[in-house]
């Protein structure tokens, strides 16, 4: 698949998560595809970083921006609302060789997001969404830095905009879009609706479109695409708790092998691993509190014991991490019940919005506060 400059020898791509997809995850996704398959062929996004906060050089931010010494290409996701700061931001990247790929976030389904116009929310409003997808495009110009938009069906099933949103996109130079095929009413809930991302499919020819939702093993990416025909796959809560899956997805589109799924010594091997990443990139305390929550992920499924996993969940150092994992079982094979949906999942709800949003979707007027996000990201 190739997107704009980047040529990937498999159509897979890390979706930006908030707290997980950061250097840490991606740099243990890139190694064990490539002791698993012999190559790294895919994609991998940072976590979503705040336009603004960013072009104000926000400490938090900005260590969000970390990337692998041989990572690439270095893929970013913004969050944005704003053309003007849009553009600033897309300009920075691309001056200050921050990142060979941006792309733009429309997804986020979030209550504190979109009631205040902001993720999901925004391309209901049309010309501001053009507007700001066209500001990204005009602030890498001149560079090879292809920008990509990733949004929903839309609000609810009354509002639909992920057509007009594809359509705009593409005419304002986006290199390829992705759509998680779910509305932001459904949240994580539910089941995707392949059939939309057909439908996009359909109405956007010349960049490719990517699909994203309920993409679990390999072969729910190869059924994805032989019904939607789609261009490439988007995964994301898939991914949680096995960073190995890329592997097997790699393999599955390039001909190779399917990897042999880890058995439980060898996935305390790779918790392992991914503590030690976490507590290069934060520091051990914070490191070890951010491991926390990847390890009940992998270890979904298998017989681990209360007491043990009650432990784990507050693991504190590295040298702790080492005890605890001794005291699992290596020989247990990889469960069957721990593959299907993982992470959030929730239930469907009103999405909260603006007071007005809904009356005019030609206005594009900046929604007031809706980029100020105090996590740095």
């Amino acid at each position: 698949m190739k997107i704009g400059s980047i040529e990937l020898a498999s159509p897979v791509v890390l979706a930006p998560m908030a707290g997980v997809t950061n250097v840490a995850f991606r740099t243990l996704c890139r190694e064990l595809e490539r002791s698993r398959i012999g190559t790294v062929s895919g994609l991998y996004v940072c976590e979503m970083i705040t336009a603004r906060a960013l072009v104000e050089r926000n400490e938090a931010t900005l260590h969000m921006t970390t990337f692998g010494p041989d990572e690439s290409p270095r893929s970013l996701q913004l969050y944005t609302v704003d053309p003007d700061t849009t553009y600033a931001a897309a300009k920075m990247i691309a001056d200050e060789g921050l990142a060979d790929h941006i792309d733009m976030n429309f997804g986020c389904p979030v209550p504190k997001v979109t009631r205040l116009g902001g993720g999901s929310a925004l391309p209901y409003k049309r010309r501001l969404f053009g507007n700001i997808v066209a500001a990204a495009v005009r602030g890498v110009a001149g560079t090879d830095i292809p920008v990509t938009v990733k949004f929903r069906i839309g609000i609810d099933d009354a509002h639909h905009t992920h057509l007009d949103a594809g359509r705009i996109a593409e005419s304002e130079g986006a290199a390829a879009v992705a759509l998680h095929a779910r509305t932001a009413a459904q949240r994580y809930s539910g089941t995707a609706d392949w059939e939309q991302i057909a439908a996009l499919k359909q109405h956007v020819r010349s960049i490719p479109v990517l699909g994203n939702g309920d993409i679990f093993e390999a072969a729910d990416a190869q059924a994805m695409m032989a019904a939607t025909g789609c261009d490439g796959v988007v995964i994301g809560r898939g991914c949680l708790g096995r960073p190995w899956l890329f592997a097997e997805l790699s393999a599955a589109f390039t001909g190779r092998p399917t990897p042999t799924p880890p058995n439980l010594g060898e996935v305390a091997q790779i918790i392992r691993r991914h503590g030690e990443l976490l507590a290069a990139h934060f520091g051990e305390d914070k490191g070890m509190r951010e491991m926390r929550k990847h390890i009940a992920w992998y270890l979904h499924g298998f017989p681990a014991g209360s007491d043990l996993r009650r432990e784990l969940a507050l693991v504190c150092t590295l040298d702790d991490l080492d005890a605890l994992l001794a005291r699992l079982d290596p020989a247990v094979p990889f469960p069957d019940a721990a593959t299907g949906p993982r992470g959030r999942q929730g239930s469907p709800g009103k999405v909260s919005l603006p007071d007005g949003w809904l009356a005019d979707p030609d206005d594009c007027a900046v929604p007031a506060g809706a980029d100020v996000m105090h996590s740095g990201g």
